[in-house]
């Protein structure tokens, strides 16, 4: 079955992507922690943008931000959280938006 979006889902290093462009740059992170560039690289983190809520008797579920990549900067000492995006979806922006606010002390990454 193809992708709505044209990604193919690719398996590298023993993780599994959704799309080639997000293996490549994985494969790009690892050699730049072997270089001694970044650190503490983590796949898929999440942060929560949105806690349960309750209302009219009911409890609405956490929202959260899944990103593809968070990692230490050294020379710039900050962490990164990267996203590799090919379509920026309606709820992609939001959920963008939602976490530059709630997370400021990050440097966000688009690629």
């Amino acid at each position: 079955m193809k992708s709505k979006y044209k990604n193919v889902k690719t398996e590298y290093d023993g993780h599994k992507f959704d799309s080639k462009k997000e293996a490549i740059r994985y494969a790009e992170l690892k050699a730049l922690q072997l270089a001694g560039e970044i650190d503490g690289l983590e796949l898929q983190p999440r942060f929560e943008l949105v806690p349960k809520v309750r209302w009219n008797n009911r409890t609405l579920r956490k929202r959260e931000y899944v990103a593809d990549f968070k990692y230490y900067e050294v020379y710039l000492s900050r962490w990164v959280v990267e996203d590799v995006k090919g379509y920026r979806t309606d709820v992609y922006k939001l959920k963008r938006s939602l976490f530059l606010f709630n997370y400021p002390e990050y440097l966000f990454r688009e690629s």
